[in-house]
């Protein structure tokens, strides 16, 4: 992502911009080039040198609010001068227009901000600039250099499917005229509602016109359009491509797309992969209960890999997600937010079950009960689906030994049985149910029929087919001073990790590892603790692996002690 660089806080004691500026070379290992000089530090800091116009610029006001430019101060003369000749030498690397003026003493504004905005884009330059953002000097340099070195929304081409065409991909054009095309992004739960942030990518929005919500089909009026600025809004009749504007009263879900009604397309969605840690919870005040409901709400709306639901068998709410901290965040945003404290119970690692073998299968569903009864026969095999499959079904039925009708009812009936295991009551993943034989009556044979005879098909063939179970395995990324890379190795070998990887430059080294889900729980203060707080941590799902034998007992022990005090 292209990106500019503030150094806050010059007016505070110790400040040191050239330090920062040598710390984002060598720590960050961008291009830094300082495009201001500070005129003054900590408490003698008055304003900044522009090194492209070569003007003092002074923030005059309570609150930095009148822009002042006025000439170099002669004690800075020759700092600036040399400050300058290093920015030119280094974003002439982007431009031979530059580089050619340079040496004929030519040098434009234009031609050095056109060079700054190709390398920034490039990601090869990180423009640097200064300022105090609390007493606003320096804040609109930096908000000018958005505008001139960042990229426009025609700089990058977006792209959608066309949900008329089989989802065929289509290019989206920054042109107002064109149909509505826009993106809903962020939802935030305001003291009006929830506000709905939009991007619009192609087309026009309208106060007081319809857009159609692509995923759910409902029509939305657009009752108000702001302007965001900060924390204050902006009402405006329209909105043209290319910008962001905010609506209010808008039922979606963050990553929804919104066209108006001559097209339906959607943005390509993001991946978002299934939650690998689950977590009980109550609120410790039994009146908290609605609020808890809200923050709930919201957040599974703004965050589509939040989930919260309650459990069908303990009757407890249960909240999921992709890792410790990412819970942990959303349980300190209730309290904060609506002053909900929970009681959390212990996580559950989100563990699945499979087969290992194939196993063949023929069931007979009978019942009578007087009058018309229940029948149904269903035959086959089960046999494990290749690496990353869920569930498939195959009908290979001949001859109607099974009617049409009743095929449908048969594989809902497979789907229903794999929703939980019998090992641990995880749901089963990788399995093929392959269905060649049955039988049926002319009276007693009936969708339930099916269903019922094919789920016990499943559970009565499911324990000649091996079933394992199957842990989350996440990929794990550590990054720290190389001192403590023994350490590193070190706590990850301890949790059943594999390491995939190291890598080292400059005092700095990356480890990348493999790890058990289970293994990981409180490994952000270990990692702390051995690296004098100095080192990081990222991890995201890898994939699912069997899980050893021990871990297995023990689960299995686990769901045994479960189900018979359950039943006690």
């Amino acid at each position: 992502v292209p990106r500019l660089a503030f150094i806050n806080k010059l007016d505070r004691s110790g400040a040191n911009p050239f330090k920062v500026v040598d710390q984002l070379r060598e720590k960050l290992k961008l291009n830094a080039v300082l495009m201001q000089l500070p005129m003054g530090l900590e408490a003698e800091h008055q304003g900044v040198v522009d090194l492209i116009t070569m003007k003092a610029v002074y923030f005059d006001g309570d609150n930095g609010e009148f822009v002042r430019e006025e000439e170099i101060p002669p004690q800075l003369a020759d700092e600036a001068s040399a400050a300058r000749e290093n920015m030119l030498d280094a974003v002439s690397m982007f431009s031979d227009e530059l580089t050619e003026a340079i040496l004929e003493g030519k040098v434009t504004e234009d031609l050095i901000h056109a060079a700054v905005r190709k390398g920034t884009i490039s990601l090869s330059l990180c423009p640097v600039f200064l300022g105090s953002a609390y007493k606003n000097k320096g804040v609109q340099k930096l908000l000018d250099a958005v505008t001139l070195y960042l990229p426009c929304p025609t700089d990058v081409e977006n792209t959608g499917v066309d949900l008329s065409n089989r989802e065929a991909p289509i290019v989206l054009s920054s042109d107002p005229q064109k149909p509505l095309v826009a993106l809903a992004f962020k939802l935030d739960e305001g003291r009006y509602g929830q506000l709905t942030y939009l991007r619009v990518y192609q087309g026009t929005i309208a106060k007081g016109s319809s857009i159609i919500n692509s995923r759910t089909k409902r029509r939305h009026k657009v009752g108000r359009l702001v302007r965001m600025h900060a924390d204050s809004m902006e009402d405006i009749q329209e909105s043209l491509a290319g910008d962001i504007v905010a609506l209010f009263g808008i039922d979606c879900a963050s990553g929804d797309t919104f066209t108006d009604e001559s097209v339906q397309i959607a943005m390509s969605s993001m991946h978002v992969p299934a939650p690998v840690i689950s977590l009980s919870i109550k609120p410790k005040d039994s009146s908290s209960s609605d609020n808890m409901g809200k923050a709930l709400g919201r957040f599974t709306r703004e965050d589509p890999t939040f989930h919260a639901g309650v459990d069908e068998e303990s009757g407890e709410t249960v909240i999921s997600g992709m890792g410790e901290l990412h819970l942990d965040v959303y349980i300190e945003r209730m309290k904060r937010e609506y002053g909900v404290e929970v009681a959390t119970g212990a996580p559950q690692v989100a563990y699945r079950e499979t087969i290992s073998q194939r196993a063949d299968f023929l069931y007979t569903h009978k019942k009578q009960t007087g009058g018309s009864g229940q029948y149904a026969k269903v035959g086959g095999y089960v046999e494990p689906l290749p690496e990353g499959g869920e569930f498939e079904f195959l009908n290979e039925v001949r001859g109607g030994a099974i009617p049409t009708e009743f095929i449908p009812s048969v594989e809902k009936g497979f789907r229903t049985a794999i929703e939980k295991g019998r090992l641990i009551g995880f749901p089963v993943i990788g399995v093929r149910a392959v269905v060649n034989d049955g039988q049926s009556h002319a009276v007693d044979s009936s969708d339930m029929a099916f269903q019922i005879c094919a789920r016990s098909a499943f559970r009565e063939v499911y324990p000649r087919a091996k079933p394992i179970i199957l842990e989350p395995v996440m990929k794990v990324a550590i990054e720290g001073p190389s001192e403590f890379q023994g350490q590193y190795l070190k706590t990850v070998l301890q949790r059943r990790g594999m390491v995939v990887g190291t890598t080292e430059e400059d005092g700095f080294c990356r480890v990348e590892a493999e790890v058990p889900l289970a293994e990981m729980f409180g490994y952000a203060t270990d990692l702390r603790s051995v690296s004098q707080g100095k080192a990081e941590f990222t991890m995201e799902f890898a994939r699912y692996v069997p899980a050893p034998a021990e871990v297995t007992k023990g689960l299995i022990e686990k769901y045994g002690s479960k189900l018979k005090k359950e039943e006690d």
